[in-house]
């Protein structure tokens, strides 16, 4: 789970609730001070770190249809429309798609219900850790939310990330058995679809909590030799990935002068426009898309696209609230989002 930029901080906070004590509400409120780079929330451990050859080497898993549905974020409503879109494929086209679960599936759902079916649901498909999903059974706090949040992101959205995650933990120490299955899901994946090699991640081609694949970086002259060296080494066509909370879908050219593509869906289970309640995925596929794109490319004889999800954002706004009350931590920092979308548009995502 993560922020994007200082333009769209405050769109993508996060919270707690209940009672708070006096320090808790000072932390609320504070967005200010300067960032500690070793503070929790902002580190990135060790144990997340694989390297682009760890993707070159994991088995290889074939698909016709892949939707890759990262930052669910608990949303119910978004689970369920997302199955549907499944289940609509599946009767037009024959098998149903393969469902690949790329982290932060948890994060609102503190209520042990919610949480229960969350994660019943999910891991019924394919599934990776996200850095919320990695700290949900680690023995201390150092991390705090694991989100490796850059200094672009003040302290206060920060705090209120480490308090949301404390909470979260606490409902996942209920269901050991869910908690247990949790922690042995691997890092990444490695798909083809076509003739199409995908690495699926959730974070970058380095790390689980990794920000190269976040829009701002896929656009920095700067990041072009890093982009270019990984898919070499990665032995991949096409990056899937999400964490960052904002989506984006680049080509790019790759070390031996090929095309590859790299494709952000922000969050499934959460805004990602100016104006519009809906999720989006990644879906990867020998075939077009029989759904409403934002955008659709070829990748190595694949169709890669990002589909919007329209989930019943009604409901969801009344099971977020029933949650995370106004005043509570995640209300302060993702109730404006949930509600409006951040500051961010359809153009910005496809880079046109």
């Amino acid at each position: 789970m993560a922020a994007v930029t200082a333009a769209t901080t405050a769109a993508v906070n996060v919270s707690m609730t209940v009672s708070m004590t006096t320090a808790t509400t000072a932390a609320l409120a504070s967005d200010a001070g300067p960032p500690h780079t070793d503070a929790p929330g902002r580190v990135c451990p060790l144990r997340y770190r694989y390297g682009p050859q760890a993707i070159a080497r994991a088995d290889v898993r074939e698909a016709d249809t892949l939707y890759v549905v990262g930052g669910l974020y608990g949303n119910v409503p978004a689970l369920d429309a997302i199955e549907a879109m499944a289940r609509a494929e599946s009767r037009a086209e024959g098998p149903a798609p393969t469902l690949c679960f790329n982290g932060d599936f948890n994060w609102f759902d503190v209520d042990d219900a919610a949480f229960a079916e969350i994660n019943r649901r999910v891991l019924a498909c394919d599934a990776l850790l996200g850095n919320v999903e990695a700290e949900l059974d680690a023995p201390g706090d150092d991390a705090g939310c694991g989100c490796a949040y850059p200094s672009s992101v003040d302290s206060g959205v920060v705090e209120r990330s480490n308090l949301i995650h404390a909470r979260l933990k606490a409902t996942a120490a209920r269901h050991p058995e869910l908690l247990a299955r949790i922690a042995r899901l691997p890092m990444l994946a490695r798909y083809r679809v076509a003739d199409c090699r995908v690495g699926v991640v959730h974070g970058d081609a380095e790390s689980l909590a990794g920000w190269r694949f976040d829009v701002a970086a896929l656009d920095d002259p700067a990041e072009r030799a890093w982009l270019g060296s990984v898919f070499e080494a990665a032995d991949v066509d096409l990056f899937a990935s999400t964490h960052t909370c904002l989506p984006a879908m680049r080509r790019l050219p790759t070390g031996s002068g090929r095309e590859g593509c790299v494709v952000n869906n922000g969050a499934a289970g959460m805004p990602n426009f100016t104006g519009d309640a809906g999720g989006l995925i990644t879906r990867i596929a020998t075939t077009p898309s029989p759904h409403p794109v934002l955008g659709e490319v070829r990748v190595a004889g694949a169709w890669v696209a990002l589909l919007p999800v329209r989930f019943d954002a009604p409901r969801w706004e009344r099971e977020f609230l029933a949650q995370w009350p106004p005043g509570s931590p995640a209300w302060v920092s993702y109730f404006e989002r949930i509600t409006r979308g951040p500051a961010f548009s359809p153009a910005q995502a496809i880079g046109r």
